[in-house]
């Protein structure tokens, strides 16, 4: 793959609008595996077109599932049954999602036939015992390359239910336990340290799999059925998140995002901004496909550094890159801990923006587990991405409020969760542009 490499400049103008943000790419992976496991036909509404969710979408149809197109951002799926799926006839590539392979790992634990899920480079070398070992004490049989995919997942194993602590607050191996224990003998309960975000068990509900949930808990048993739903797929707030914090920071600003899903689990950085002073109201609260919805209205505010609390960082993960360009511009120190999973994202997501932070001019002070930011004044330079879209994204908010350009290498896995970032950044003001 081509490197894609982009541009931000310096902003002389508020960033105004009115946004709407592509749906939520874990709501999206998730419509597709329950929808493809119902019985009957499932139309869901605001599915995000990105590689990762399309590629789960795709192992579905390989496995014998389908899926009609009527138009973007719109799947009607027929089906199967829970016992439905047949065999690929190759590999199920899950692309760039760690959420597709965990998940599906899941799902295929409990299913008769073999299957291999493979990814590209840098799902490749991500950690996946966290996921393999419980599935493995319910009866499981994964084969890894030394703990990393390709994961070869053997069929016609018993599926025993589990009572599982996971050592490490992650949704993806909560999700990937509940979904095994679909197909499980028993019970399945997971019970967490730090509660993570609740999609699975939400969706599983919806479907009509009966579920008992609560913060940090989550019980059910096997031998149900899922029933068809539609899924109407709210605005992601991890593709939000890069205009809350741009408009926090570029003077004047103020943007209305609406439809974005405010699952609790899932809006720690909005409690991290308000920390730190940001002017932030939610307009227009409801429901969609079981999430809580709302419009956000973001004003820019003179933030302030603030000590991040442990308890909102299992709630924001995916977000930290942002915060910690929002912390750059902040009045001294900002001090993040309890984030080590951010070294085994996509990258390493805290040695990653501390470095391009350095480069652009404000000190970093880093740790196992996370960062000291000390606010200052951002410079230009060229700055890395390493392959993450996350990453890239970041680096452009601080273009906005650079001192000169922010030139941003490796760019192009931002079509992985925001086709559009660019399209509706350039909207609302961003000065953003591909290197030719």
């Amino acid at each position: 793959m081509t490197s894609i490499d982009w541009t931000s400049r310096p902003v002389h103008a508020p960033l105004k609008g009115e946004l709407t943000i592509p749906g939520d790419k874990s709501v999206s992976h998730r419509a597709m595996m329950f929808a493809g496991l119902a019985d009957g036909t499932s139309t869901v509404r605001g599915f995000l077109e990105g590689e990762d969710t399309r590629a789960t979408a795709k192992m579905f149809a390989s496995m014998g599932v389908l899926m009609e197109t009527p138009m973007p951002g719109v799947r009607i799926v027929h089906g199967v049954g829970i016992d439905g799926l047949r065999a690929s006839d190759g590999a199920l590539d899950c692309g760039n999602a760690g959420t597709g392979m965990r998940l599906m790992a899941g799902v295929l634990a409990g299913q008769a036939f073999d299957s291999t899920l493979v990814g590209d480079a840098s799902l490749s070398s991500r950690p996946m015992r966290r996921v393999t070992d419980p599935l493995a004490s319910m009866g499981a049989r994964i084969d890894t390359h030394d703990g990393k995919p390709p994961l070869r997942v053997h069929g016609g194993a018993k599926l025993k239910g589990i009572r599982y602590k996971p050592p490490v607050a992650s949704a993806q191996v909560k999700s990937a336990v509940l979904l095994a224990g679909l197909y499980a003998d028993g019970e399945t309960c997971v019970i967490e340290q730090h509660p993570t975000r609740d999609y699975t068990e939400r969706m599983l509900a919806a479907f009509g799999w009966p579920i008992e949930f609560s913060p940090g808990k989550a019980t059910l048993a096997g031998g149900h059925r899922l029933r068809a739903t539609d899924i109407d797929v709210p605005a992601d707030f991890s593709s939000a998140a890069f205009f809350v914090v741009a408009a926090s920071i570029v003077p004047g600003s103020a943007l209305r995002l609406h439809s974005v899903g405010l699952n609790p689990r899932r809006t720690g950085l909005l409690e991290a901004l308000r920390l730190m002073g940001a002017d932030i109201v939610i307009e227009n609260r409801r429901e969609s496909g079981g999430e809580p919805v709302g419009d956000l209205i973001v004003r820019y505010a003179r933030l302030q550094g603030a000590v991040i609390p442990e308890a909102v960082v299992p709630d924001m993960i995916d977000e930290f890159p942002a915060l910690f360009v929002a912390a750059a511009m902040a009045d001294g120190p900002t001090t993040i801990s309890g984030a080590a999973e951010l070294r085994v994202k996509e990258s390493d997501r805290l040695a990653a923006m501390a470095t391009g932070l350095r480069i652009l001019g404000i000190r970093v002070d880093e740790t196992p587990d996370g960062a000291t930011i000390h606010g200052g004044r951002l410079g230009g330079g060229r700055v890395e991405a390493v392959g993450d879209h996350r990453i890239a994204m970041s680096f452009v908010l601080a273009g906005l409020v650079a001192s000169a350009p922010v030139t941003i290498g490796d760019c192009e896995n931002v079509a992985t969760s925001f086709p559009n970032f660019m399209d509706l950044a350039r909207e609302c003001g961003f000065n953003l542009a591909q290197v030719p």
